[in-house]
């Protein structure tokens, strides 16, 4: 018994304290720096994503502008061409003026209702 706590003894005076593993240091740090890069990576590819759909929305803006003023170009045309629309300029086209006919229903008073006698 005595052997083996001398052995025990000598094999923890022999470990050194201050060996932090270095090893295990260095692949945290490495872990580290990739995961940094790949957040910065992703926050530029977000930012570049940003800009890209301002750019986009401003050219769309100025093409919205754009097809605005031509339908008020056309609204304004149509108004002073509807104008000018009238019974004889219609009747010159080929057009006829016809009398509408209505559907009717018949009230629900006319109709006799047989009764159901069983």
């Amino acid at each position: 018994m005595r052997q083996a706590t001398l052995k025990l003894k000598m094999s923890i005076q022999n470990v050194n304290i201050m060996n932090n593993n270095i090893e295990a240091q260095k692949i945290i740090f490495k872990i580290m720096l990739s995961m940094l890069g790949a957040l910065a990576l992703w926050y530029v590819l977000i930012l570049g994503n940003m800009v890209f759909d301002i750019v986009q929305r401003k050219s769309l803006e100025k093409e919205m502008l754009v097809l605005s003023n031509e339908v008020g170009k056309l609204e304004l045309s149509y108004f002073s061409i509807s104008s000018q629309v009238d019974l004889p300029l219609s009747s010159s086209m080929g057009f006829k003026e016809i009398k509408a006919t209505f559907a009717t229903r018949k009230s629900l008073g006319s109709l006799k209702l047989q009764s159901n006698e069983i």
